[in-house]
């Protein structure tokens, strides 16, 4: 048997604008996925067959394996609240790759479970997919996503994808912060409902191409985050949250947001730096940036929703076993 674990991941800023080319910053988190995988006599998960309809993410993993490799069984074990903007199939798919390489043998590293892992998110939803979530499972830390990146971020690979609106492309690269930086905690809200990525990535596109104006609100989450990032490498982070603030009001006048999300974040903004959507939106999850993440916890628990505290820095994916 092996066994893989991988982060879950916030987006700070740059959600929907970064498969357009703009970029997007995300911190891992505490919670993740783990996945073993063992020898078996049929594809399964959780041992019941594997269905590749219900999980598209696996399907395109194994398709990258080693010709002959297999059957093996899955074991899924996650601390992520699911279809929730914390990139649950992300790290399910870098900790799939890492357990699946393992298992047989096959020499892998981080920055390949990183680019299976995104073909196996853009085979989920309908081709379109960026890197963010999956590099921020596989890297930890700081990462930051563009088709250019930022002087304050380390190069650490390029990644591609052909698209129904032609060939994306992105540098990945990750954010160092300040030895003495003192970061503040995250606190996520789940809202209770499911957003399931693919679907709201093509609601952006259809939006953006029968109206070309939203184009400008994706323009303007790349001008937010660009002046995000010199507040995040210089660890200024009442500017970090003011860019948080920003950048979920763009994403509002995108229609990503909801009634709930709106209460949620309006609850917590006096106890925190910044708050906002986080991840596809239409659901899923909210976060602050705060000093005091048990009194947010608590507005929001008060609220309806289910409360997650995390760490700033977190480490990448792993191989346990």
């Amino acid at each position: 048997m092996a066994e893989a674990r991988a982060p879950g991941k916030a987006i700070l800023f740059g959600e929907h604008a970064v498969v357009y080319g703009h970029p997007a910053v995300a911190v891992a988190i505490e919670a993740g996925v783990n996945v073993a995988v063992s020898n078996n006599k049929e594809w399964a998960v959780e041992g019941r067959p594997l269905d590749s309809v219900r999980h598209p993410h696996l399907k395109s993993i194994i398709s990258r394996m080693r010709r002959g490799s297999g059957p093996f069984s899955f074991q899924i074990s996650s601390t992520l609240f699911s279809a929730a903007g914390q990139g649950s199939s992300a790290a399910l798919s870098v900790a799939a790759h890492l357990a699946l390489r393992s298992h047989i043998g096959e020499s892998s590293n981080l920055i390949d479970a990183a680019r299976s892992a995104h073909l196996a998110e853009a085979y989920a939803q309908s081709g379109r997919a960026s890197p963010t979530d999956t590099a921020t499972s596989a890297l930890g830390g700081c990462v930051v996503v563009s088709s250019s990146l930022p002087p304050m971020a380390k190069h650490v690979f390029g990644s591609e994808l052909e698209t129904s609106e032609g060939l994306r492309t992105w540098d990945v690269g990750t954010i160092e912060l300040p030895i003495d930086s003192d970061p503040p905690y995250l606190v996520l809200g789940f809202t209770g409902n499911p957003s399931k990525t693919g679907k709201m990535v093509a609601m952006v596109a259809d939006l953006i191409s029968s109206n070309s104006e939203r184009k400008s609100d994706l323009d303007s989450i790349g001008e937010i985050t660009a002046v995000g990032l010199v507040a995040l490498a210089s660890a200024e982070w009442e500017a970090v949250g003011m860019a948080m603030d920003a950048c979920h009001d763009r994403l509002e006048a995108l229609n990503l947001s909801t009634p709930f999300l709106e209460k949620l974040i309006s609850s917590v903004r006096p106890y925190s730096l910044g708050s906002k959507l986080t991840g596809a939106g239409g659901g899923g999850c909210m976060m602050a940036l705060t000093r005091d993440p048990e009194r947010v916890a608590q507005m929001i628990e008060l609220h309806g929703a289910r409360a997650m505290i995390s760490s700033f820095y977190n480490e990448g994916a792993q191989v346990l076993i």
